[in-house]
């Protein structure tokens, strides 16, 4: 990849950041279609965000930032405009600066996760879904699957307390039957996400017990390491339908691009995402 004087400027800031695929991809699309614009990885931490974003922000050829972890939710103070889901969800994962100057955000997690499931065949309306895990993915993904008219939405976090202003929130925001779960028991949900980081670390436990879950449900596990996933193996074992994450991110590209004015090459990616999917899958 050639950078000149004239290349556009993309920051993907984290802590840590080493974890982030958001680089390889994005860059590999720059190069292929001759887009002049290149995306740099930044681990900042969380005491020097503020400060970093409000700065890097000031540079004319540094046009946007994404987020990842766990940067999404404390750029929202900074924001002067932010889109629905963001806001309903408490999170970001895009920044851009417009040409008057405002500073707007845009959260894609979600969406890229409802798509996904567009593309395996599964329905959202109507459905029953129980989301373990809400920090900024799981949220995201729970905000989406309300505005996309699921008929029952669990939500389930380790940390007491957590779920129940989200449920709230979405509750007021979509008049969905948003609730919090006492437990992951996954029984009587058809759709069954998990959002959690466990099947990071060998030992990790499986964050719901694979034998309750319905045989005609599908289970997502949004990790992207260590595949198949421990859960990802039980279920197969149980001969049920589970996914990866991969999709989640592959069907976000067209998403972020749009946002951040590359709208043929937008159209391009979601038209045909093979490409994306041949560098995000594992072979």
């Amino acid at each position: 990849m050639d950078i000149s004087g004239r290349t556009r400027v993309f920051l993907i800031l984290g802590d840590p950041v080493d974890q982030v695929r958001a680089p390889e991809v994005f860059n590999h699309l720059f190069r292929r279609h001759g887009v002049d614009a290149v995306l740099v990885p930044a681990q900042v931490a969380a005491a020097d965000f503020t400060g970093f974003v409000q700065q890097a922000l000031k540079a004319r050829n540094i046009d946007g930032l994404w987020l990842a972890i766990p940067h999404k939710t404390a750029v929202l103070g900074l924001l002067d405009r932010c889109d629905r889901l963001g806001r309903v969800a408490g999170a970001v994962n895009a920044v851009r600066r417009n040409a008057d100057g405002s500073i707007e955000g845009a959260l894609f997690d979600g969406v890229g996760f409802t798509k996904g499931l567009d593309a395996a065949g599964i329905a959202v309306a109507g459905r029953r879904a129980l989301v373990v895990g809400v920090g900024g993915g799981g949220v995201a993904i729970a905000a989406s699957l309300a505005e996309r008219g699921a008929g029952r939405l669990a939500l389930f976090d380790a940390t007491p307390g957590r779920t129940d202003d989200i449920a709230a929130r979405l509750r007021a925001e979509f008049g969905v039957d948003a609730v919090s779960a006492a437990t992951p028991d996954p029984a009587g949900f058809d759709l069954v996400v998990n959002a959690t980081p466990l099947g990071l670390r060998a030992g990790d436990p499986l964050p719901f017990d694979v034998s309750r879950v319905d045989d005609a449900a599908a289970v997502v596990d949004i990790l992207m390491k260590n595949q198949p996933t421990p859960l990802l193996r039980a279920c197969q074992a149980r001969g049920l339908v589970a996914h990866p994450g991969f999709e989640m991110l592959v069907q976000q590209m067209p998403e972020y691009l749009s946002f951040f004015g590359y709208d043929e090459l937008a159209r391009a990616v979601q038209d045909d995402p093979s490409d994306v999917r041949a560098l995000l899958a594992p072979q």
